[in-house]
């Protein structure tokens, strides 16, 4: 395989089309690019072409997982999982969130602290919930009591709060439903009927 001509992408500026032999063969972020040595008229073969082809899958699995947690802050499970609906093996798997760790760009426990902040910002929501969350995310028990240990936010003021936001709605005037509905959202019994 020999490389005729190296591209910048139109739609991505920050990647490179590299054809081999004429033809379109895979692209690269600039950082690999240049990592890499690729140059115009060089030659793969064999053991050469196959380390090749590691480092054009890595890249993209490194890209497109960079892209992921640049919307939001992702839980190793999250992040595994994405690799893993995209067909990524274990390896390369392993090998990515290495590099995210390494980076600090996936930390279980700052993911954990994100989302307890984010939680209690847009939504009353209480430490059983957060809990339950939490583990969806596949993260550790230990890093969840971590956690919530260190939430500063008073459980009854969330509950009054709440019931205070529910009652405005004809739904919740009935307190059966309130309180079933608070149930739901992980509140005890006991301290929803020392509000109600």
């Amino acid at each position: 395989m020999k490389i005729t001509d190296i591209k910048k992408q139109v739609k991505r500026s920050d990647r490179y089309s590299i054809y081999a032999d004429g033809k379109y063969s895979f692209s690269l972020s600039e950082h690999e690019l240049l990592n890499s040595g690729i140059k115009i008229g060089q030659e793969y073969e064999g053991a050469d072409l196959d380390n090749l082809q590691k480092k054009v899958v890595l890249d993209k699995a490194y890209d497109s997982t960079l892209n992921l947690i640049a919307r939001r802050v992702r839980s190793t499970w999250e992040i595994r999982d994405y690799l893993k609906r995209k067909d990524y093996g274990e390896e390369v798997i392993e090998q990515i969130l290495n590099m995210l760790s390494n980076k600090k760009y996936v930390d279980d426990e700052k993911f954990a602290e994100a989302w307890v902040r984010d939680r209690r910002m847009f939504k009353n929501t209480s430490k059983r919930r957060l809990q339950q969350e939490l583990r969806q995310k596949r993260v550790s028990d230990e890093i969840i009591q971590k956690v919530l240990s260190e939430d500063p936010t008073d459980e009854a003021d969330v509950l009054k709060a709440l019931i205070e936001k529910k009652r405005s709605q004809t739904r919740y005037q009935d307190d059966q439903k309130l309180i079933q509905y608070l149930i739901r959202q992980g509140f005890n019994y006991s301290d929803i009927k020392g509000l109600i």
